[in-house]
């Protein structure tokens, strides 16, 4: 190719002048100043009374309509946001990609709006002179398949939560904005929610309510519906795919009543007015466990009645979620309180969020008779030795799994046991099963987590606000019920990095974490819902019934094995794979000492493994130690 001259007289020129003279020529953009974060005020919102008419009939395309009316004090710049974090979520989690078709309009006419770039779920508009209210009318498109997010609507039933269906003005606490809310309900639906209201043909108008609480006040409805008083004002409502799934006999029914009394007991005092439990029986509707402070949202299967007797499946989801009420809502962690929702929330110390109530559900499940106490022994195996196989606590410490709902946005990770989790949960709970123990042995028995549980979050009976406190507070009281290291305590667990979870809470409350060849009833449940075999505990492998292999072991035999998730196998020495020939093997090998062999396939390629394991079928268990009655049995024990 020919070059012109005045090309090669510039190329000439380029390649005489020095490195840091062309350095010299690169242009060096200045970054422009962000703007001020403007900070809410806690002032009532001057514009008034904000109503909110929702209509959620549409239970074919699924598709909520929105008519939200937003009286203003003066004219000038208005931003309304659709809440982005959300309290419970511990992440932003705003479904800001389903808010459609949005129009402004004040005195009949169409007003503009941006978006604001830096805060995408905020809009941003001019209200004219003489405007008293501005209309924002949109859609939010519910998923209609769960690849688009979680279902909420079924042909038989619902969840509205608040925070999908409205806009609030930025700028002031969400305490200090008062909504009315209506919504139109699908013919011959009921609904519950914390909220009361007045109910004409399939319209519901609802109290007059702060955003905050609105939020906090989600609805369940459904075509079947039972709503059961369980007592000291608390209500357990139930939607179901069918009828049939609503009977349940009067024994179980005295259970959750007891998981009331239970906690009232164990709390001393309630923090609400009312409590509203929404309960969904279903495999239609997207699964849910979320607490509120006057409610919370729970779904299960909908043999969660009818097939009480095979086990425990999900029954410490209320008990968890009703702990919320008092640990979470009632009490919480500094950081995690926001004014608003625009405000980023600081998950440092769902250790003591999430891990206590972690705590308490399995107590309170365990008191309330929910689980048995078998069961829930069953269930702490299940959780220590898992804990046990994740091999990432060797680089990242527990406190660091806090920020998982942000880092991970509770994605499926390809290698979790190296990677870590939201261990905060179980980790957290298998913590606070040591602290008491350990104020059990400073006491002599006198005192235990019990006493923590009143000191801590038994103040202010009847409060529904919010009392926030810190991880100095959290020691102050324990050294209050017995004084100990507990910042070295919490240090060492909590905050730096582990070989494997403590066991202490079982091994001084009178237990020790055994394996044998025969799965304890929650491994039972883990591998009945997989429809598979767990063998995470010995070589390393949790695979499917049809060979898809869903989940490996750090640095286990099937690790090294060169296994990856995702891959199939499709036969095992020899034979067409299936979960009981895998077991087969497995637990021929321990006899004869030689290899498990593989043939898998990932993608387009097959490969024959060789698993050089032979420590055959392994499943965790609690084993007891000593004689009579020890901590944990009493811990245990019902209070009622």
């Amino acid at each position: 190719m020919r070059r012109s001259l005045a090309a090669a007289l510039l190329l000439s020129t380029l390649m005489t002048v020095p490195a840091a003279a062309q350095e010299a020529v690169r242009s060096k953009p200045v970054a422009a100043p962000l703007p001020a974060v403007q900070m809410p005020q806690d002032v009532p919102y001057p514009g008034g009374t904000i109503t909110l008419d929702v209509d959620v009939s549409d239970t074919v395309q699924r598709i909520f309509r929105v008519k939200e009316t937003i009286p203003v004090a003066q004219a000038g710049p208005l931003t309304l946001a659709m809440p982005a974090w959300l309290p419970g979520n511990h992440a932003p989690r705003g479904q800001i990609e389903k808010l459609t078709g949005l129009v402004f309009t004040a005195n009949g006419k169409v007003l503009p709006w941006t978006r604001d770039p830096l805060d995408v779920y905020s809009f941003r508009i001019d209200v004219p002179e003489g405007v008293r209210t501005v209309v924002a009318q949109f859609q939010f498109l519910s998923a209609t398949a769960g690849n688009q997010g979680r279902v909420v609507v079924t042909d038989k039933m619902l969840n509205l939560q608040w925070e999908a269906v409205s806009l609030y003005p930025v700028g002031y606490f969400t305490r200090q904005i008062p909504v009315k809310a209506t919504v139109t309900y699908p013919d011959g639906w009921q609904a519950a929610t914390a909220l009361r209201g007045r109910k004409s043909g399939s319209t519901v108008a609802y109290e007059t309510i702060d955003y905050e609480a609105l939020v906090d006040s989600p609805v369940f409805a459904g075509q079947y519906f039972k709503s059961v008083d369980l007592g000291r004002s608390v209500t357990l409502n139930i939607v179901a795919d069918a009828a049939e799934n609503l009977v349940y006999t009067a024994d179980q029914m005295a259970r959750h009543k007891k998981l009331v009394e239970e906690s009232a007991v164990l709390f001393g005092a309630m923090h609400f007015d009312r409590y509203d439990f929404l309960l969904a029986l279903t495999d239609e509707m997207g699964g849910i466990g979320l607490e509120h402070h006057r409610s919370s949202e729970n779904g299960v299967n909908p043999e969660y009645f009818t097939k009480w007797d095979d086990g425990p499946g999900r029954r410490n989801l209320l008990p968890h979620e009703f702990v919320h009420s008092w640990d979470g809502k009632f009490r919480r962690p500094e950081k995690l309180w926001t004014p608003d929702f625009k405000t980023p929330m600081q998950d440092n110390l769902l250790w003591v969020y999430e891990g206590q109530t972690q705590f308490w559900g399995y107590v309170l499940g365990a008191r309330s008779g929910l689980y048995s106490k078998e069961q829930t022994l069953d269930a702490y195996a299940h959780i220590a030795a898992k804990l046990d196989t994740t091999r990432g606590r060797e680089w990242r410490p527990m406190e660091d799994t806090t920020h998982d709902p942000i880092i991970s946005a509770r994605r499926p990770k390809g290698w979790s046991s190296w990677q870590r989790s939201e261990d905060y949960y179980n980790e957290g709970m298998m913590i606070w099963l040591e602290a008491d123990a350990i104020l059990r042995q400073q006491t002599r028995g006198a005192k235990g987590l019990d006493d923590f549980a009143k000191a801590f979050f038994g103040i202010k009976p009847g409060d529904w606000g919010q009392v926030t406190y810190d991880r100095e507070e959290v020691i102050g009281v324990l050294n209050s019920l017995a004084p100990y290291d507990w910042a070295g305590f919490f240090k060492t667990r909590v905050d730096l990095p582990t070989r494997e979870v403590t066991k202490n809470g079982l091994t001084m409350g009178g237990y020790r974490l055994v394996y044998g060849d025969t799965p304890g009833s929650t491994t039972k449940q883990v591998e009945k819902d997989l429809k598979g075999v767990d063998q995470s505990f010995g070589v390393g492998m949790i695979v499917k019934n049809d060979g898809e292999i869903m989940g490996l072991t750090w640095d286990s035999p099937a690790f090294k094995a060169g296994l990856v998730i995702g891959a199939k196998v499709l036969a095992v020495n020899g034979r067409e794979f299936s979960g009981d020939a895998f077991k087969e093997a497995l637990t021929a090998a321990k006899d004869v000492k030689r290899p498990v062999e593989l043939i898998v396939r990932h993608e387009k390629t097959f490969r024959t493994i060789k698993l050089d394991y032979s420590g055959g079928l392994r499943y965790p268990r609690l084993e007891k130690t000593g004689e009579g009655e020890g901590n944990l049995d009493q811990l245990l024990k019902p209070r009622t």
